[in-house]
């Protein structure tokens, strides 16, 4: 059977297009006891309320007609953020030469966090400013946002 986020993802996909956007990720997580669906999608030239409403809308509709999630959830659609979280390979190559913070599950050279210009990516381990970090040890990449 496949994955909610997954299913999700291929009914949302036209959408998003159609309005003048591309599908970052599908989330579907329990937080204090309720299930949340959120869908984020990015625009070159920013994400406003606007797009999250076209999206939003006939997504809901769709979701209500197909029916791929049995319990109760909330429902949201957001913009990926400028400190987006990056999971998929797609969003590694994306982001290629970007700078991006790494946080590890235990420290390594005696810090938790890492911020470093992403110079390479291979089988879920990035490797920042030529310093390769182990897949297993990572918890998030994100994007470094500077004010």
């Amino acid at each position: 059977m496949a994955k909610v986020t997954d299913v999700v993802a291929e009914l949302a996909r036209p959408i998003v297009e159609q309005a003048g956007c591309t599908l970052w990720d599908v989330e579907y997580v329990k937080e204090a006891g309720e299930w949340f669906l959120r869908v984020f999608i990015d625009r070159e030239k920013g994400v406003d309320i606007d797009c999250c409403e076209a999206v939003s809308r006939p997504l809901s509709q769709l979701l209500d007609q197909a029916d791929p999630i049995q319990n109760s959830y909330t429902f949201e659609v957001s913009s990926a953020g400028l400190d987006r979280v990056l999971r998929k390979p797609e969003h590694f190559a994306q982001c290629m030469g970007r700078t991006v913070d790494v946080r590890l599950y235990r420290p390594v050279d005696g810090c938790k966090e890492h911020t470093g210009v992403l110079t390479g990516y291979e089988d879920g381990s990035p490797t920042l400013d030529g310093k390769p970090f182990d897949k297993k040890d990572v918890a998030q990449v994100r994007l470094h946002v500077t004010f």
